[in-house]
């Protein structure tokens, strides 16, 4: 074949490769949101109807592009429903809205369990001895492009949206974590000036929490965060969304840092908070 050849029809299938995926995007926002995905939102995301109009629209086209470019598939006998699909893509969205760029680019795959699934993991205790432990999990996130959540946890933790618990925001805080290729509690920020923001704000933050954590202290942060800093930034990001007014009161710095890096307040959607978690359980993070 003719090199000149070759290379157009090389040039060609790169760009029919960009073009495409792009264009059945577009067609994907293009389409009106369903009303029956509307009666999901408002049933089971606690906090859906005190967002302001805005925030819902653009949430609305966070979630119909999330289900355009990510698979989801059950485990365990479980039959994904739109339901599911919707109440976990809201959930995750929220952590993305006002701040532009992809939805978790690197995220292709959402696995479903009915309810806390069992894991092994090789573990070392003090005397640096391995041994393999069994654990249930709610929810768990990969840096290999995938999520795992327990649908009664997301259920519960989603329309329960005040206690400082939600699976989902626990597990896809970590997918923005990991975009820099470290899940290490540091996510992909603006510049050296907010990174170092950002560490002055959490490393002091995590070892305060660690400290009452290992004396039994009740403390406004989950005791887990305190397990490494990649835990402690999912833990703090479950307690700013969902417990917004408590961490401003009680973590003022902390909080200024994570509303900076997701670029909303959520204390202005505390209106109808309360009604519309409707005493929901205990959800789990």
């Amino acid at each position: 074949m003719d090199p000149w050849l070759f290379l157009f029809f090389a040039v060609l299938a790169i760009a029919l490769a960009w073009w495409i995926p792009r264009l059945r995007l577009q067609r994907a926002l293009a389409r009106p949101f369903p009303e029956e995905w509307v009666e999901i939102l408002e049933r089971n995301i606690g906090v859906y109807r005190a967002l302001p109009m805005p925030l819902r629209l653009q949430l609305r086209q966070h979630i119909k592009a999330f289900l355009h470019q990510k698979h989801f598939s059950g485990a365990g006998g479980l039959v994904v429903t739109d339901e599911m699909r919707v109440t976990i893509a809201a959930q995750a969205c929220m952590l993305q809205l006002n701040r532009g760029g992809g939805l978790y680019p690197r995220l292709k795959y959402i696995v479903i369990y009915p309810s806390a699934f069992v894991v092994s993991r090789t573990e070392a205790n003090d005397q640096g001895l391995a041994s393999e432990v069994r654990r249930g999990l709610q929810g768990e996130s990969w840096s290999n492009g995938k999520v795992i959540l327990a649908w009664d946890d997301v259920l519960r933790g989603a329309r329960n949206f005040v206690d400082g618990r939600n699976v989902v925001l626990h597990e896809f805080s970590h997918q923005l974590d990991s975009e820099d290729g470290n899940t290490d509690g540091a996510p992909l920020l603006a510049g050296a000036s907010s990174y170092r923001s950002w560490a002055a704000a959490l490393s002091g933050e995590y070892r305060i929490l660690q400290r009452k954590a290992r004396k039994g202290g009740r403390t406004l942060l989950d005791h887990y965060g305190a397990t490494n800093p990649a835990e402690f930034f999912a833990v703090a990001t479950e307690t700013f969304f969902e417990q917004p007014d408590a961490m401003a009161k009680r973590h003022q710095e902390l909080f200024g840092v994570l509303r900076d890096y997701y670029r909303v307040d959520p204390r202005d959607w505390r209106e109808t908070h309360a009604a519309a978690a409707g005493g929901a359980p205990e959800g789990s993070a």
